[in-house]
């Protein structure tokens, strides 16, 4: 019961780092809003939209470098703890998961703590920028999150018949 519990602490932690960066970007812009940019929609479907590439989320060109950059070290950094703290695939996985998740969860938690957004689980948000920007309103990833927190708990605890311990 250790290691998820962990998990969930790293999570929580990394969540609030991440509401973090965005205080800090949306100071360091003057960002009022969390508004998508008008952008050509590549694909729409309904819940989440993926924007052209070209689409400027950040006025920056190297801010924006960089924390496409931060993007990817973060699922790295998600990746390496659910390694350390799983003994098989399967663990490995659930793990990711529940890390991902809480992570996830942690950072609209922290948002709304740090700057009262979001006002509703239905105003609009930049999730990632990579591969593209992906944007929606925040509900998707509430309810994503909290579908992969579940499957990932239930993955990292039930170990298959015959596992070595």
């Amino acid at each position: 019961m250790k290691r998820p519990l962990l998990l969930v602490l790293f999570g929580l932690a990394f969540g609030f780092v991440e509401a973090v960066v965005v205080l800090y970007l949306r100071s360091w812009f003057g960002m009022d809003t969390m508004d998508p940019p008008q952008a050509i929609v590549l694909l729409n479907l309904g819940v989440i939209a993926f924007l052209s590439p070209s689409t400027v989320i950040l006025p920056n060109a190297t801010v924006a470098t960089v924390e496409m950059v931060r993007e990817a070290a973060t699922i790295i950094m998600l990746v390496t703890v659910a390694a350390l703290a799983s003994n098989s695939f399967r663990q490995w996985i659930g793990a990711f998961l529940v890390a991902f998740a809480v992570w996830d969860l942690g950072y609209y938690f922290f948002l709304w703590i740090l700057l009262g957004w979001p006002k509703s689980v239905l105003d609009p948000d930049i999730f990632f920028l990579l591969p593209v920007p992906w944007a929606g309103p925040v509900i998707t990833p509430l309810v994503l999150s909290t579908a992969l927190l579940l499957l990932g708990f239930w993955l990292f605890a039930k170990e298959p018949q015959g596992a070595n311990h």
